[in-house]
């Protein structure tokens, strides 16, 4: 206080301190700090007159302002804070900041220049990304229109699970993919095989091709499920290489390209998804789907207990639907790719995708009929002459 009242030039009058003793002359929070004061200044009249308003006996000041005297004025000066700029925590840390020490945290780092254009580049590609996507999803027409066709076909994922589908199949080449890349293999396949054409000429997806997408991976997992049966696992044996039937790559390409070719012709020549019809209107294609699964069930299992190691026959297989076609796993892949072009009413299609079978299929089956005869001779010719057919019961 006696600081306050002796960096003050005038003195207030009449100021009454009986009913508020908290009483504070500082303005606007700020504090008056007097830098310097002469020791003997407190023998000064000022001093004094401010003692004696401290008695409770008197509280009047003098009503004339005291004027400078022989003490000396203290500088003074005003302040928003009570701690000073050096001791700032905030303000320390930029007080040892130079571009020297940076340059010299540069170097610490060992960053080199290629290292620096590596590093503006990846993060312009990544700002560059970043603005595509704000704008995209800031785009009113996005929303309006262009995201129905996401929402029901996401694209996105169809692409993304044909590369990782590529890369697998690269692993499976070289022997190296385990059961999970596998199977992202074959769900890759049966997506652009069964979901992706519809969603592409419809727009949208719904029935028949989430069933088919969901009975082509049962249908063609009975041999994994058949060797986990037999033997616990997933993996198929060793076993002699002169049983691994297969045509020459080429055809095999061919078989291919023309079984994804008929599939894009069926959803491109059958009606849109929604004007098909449902109800009783389907029963056929339905009972026509569990003929189909038992029947390949039946042969795999069949060829499997008169097989060693699933692969390797130990005799001629005359039982189940062996009975009826020489070839019943070929027939029942060629009635399944029938049901799913009657499902989707694509007759010229289904006609197509069963040229190309029994194209790929006769050839690959008169090779196993040689391979047959040479390991087990007359019986094998017999069987041939009792059924006489290969694919298809009573035609073919």
């Amino acid at each position: 206080m006696e600081a306050v009242l002796l960096c003050s030039k005038v003195v207030p009058r009449a100021t009454s301190l009986e009913e508020h003793r908290k009483f504070s002359f500082r303005h606007l929070n700020k504090h008056l700090k007097c830098n310097s004061l002469r020791a003997d200044s407190r023998n000064t009249p000022l001093l004094r007159s401010f003692e004696a308003i401290q008695s409770p006996s008197s509280w009047r000041f003098s009503p004339f302002p005291v004027r400078k005297g022989s003490w000396v004025s203290p500088r003074c000066s005003i302040s928003s804070s009570t701690v000073s700029d050096s001791d700032n925590p905030f303000l320390s840390q930029f007080r040892t900041f130079s571009f020297g020490s940076v340059v010299k945290k540069v170097r610490d780092l060992k960053v080199k220049p290629m290292d620096v254009v590596k590093l503006t580049l990846l993060l312009s590609i990544l700002t560059v990304a970043a603005k595509k996507v704000v704008n995209l999803v800031l785009d009113p027409f996005f929303w309006m229109y262009f995201s129905w066709t996401w929402l029901f076909w996401p694209w996105f994922i169809a692409v993304g699970l044909a590369g990782y589908g590529i890369y697998c199949f690269r692993k499976h080449w070289l022997g190296e993919a385990n059961a999970f890349e596998q199977l992202g293999i074959v769900t890759s396949v049966f997506t652009w095989l069964t979901l992706v054409p519809p969603a592409y000429f419809n727009g949208y997806l719904e029935g028949w091709p989430y069933v088919f997408f969901l009975a082509y991976h049962y249908f063609f997992f009975f041999n994994v499920s058949v060797r986990k049966r037999l033997y616990g696992d997933y993996y198929a044996r060793t076993h002699d290489p002169k049983w691994d039937v297969n045509t020459p790559l080429w055809s095999r390409i061919l078989f291919g390209v023309g079984i994804m070719v008929g599939h894009w012709l069926a959803a491109f020549e059958g009606p849109e998804l929604h004007r098909l019809p449902g109800g009783w209107a389907n029963v056929g294609i339905w009972i026509l789907i569990v003929i189909t699964m038992l029947m390949h069930y039946d042969s795999t299992l069949y060829l499997a207990r008169y097989s060693e190691k699933v692969v390797v026959p130990t005799a001629v297989v005359q039982f189940g639907p062996y009975r009826w076609v020489r070839h019943p796993i070929y027939a029942s892949t060629m009635l399944l790719f029938a049901a799913y072009c009657t499902a989707l009413r694509a007759p010229l299609s289904l006609l197509f995708l069963l040229a190309v079978c029994l194209v790929y299929y006769n050839k690959k089956a008169k090779l196993e009929e040689e391979l047959m005869v040479e390991s087990f001779g007359q019986s094998y010719s017999d069987y041939a002459d009792k059924v006489r057919h290969k694919f298809i019961p009573f035609v073919y």
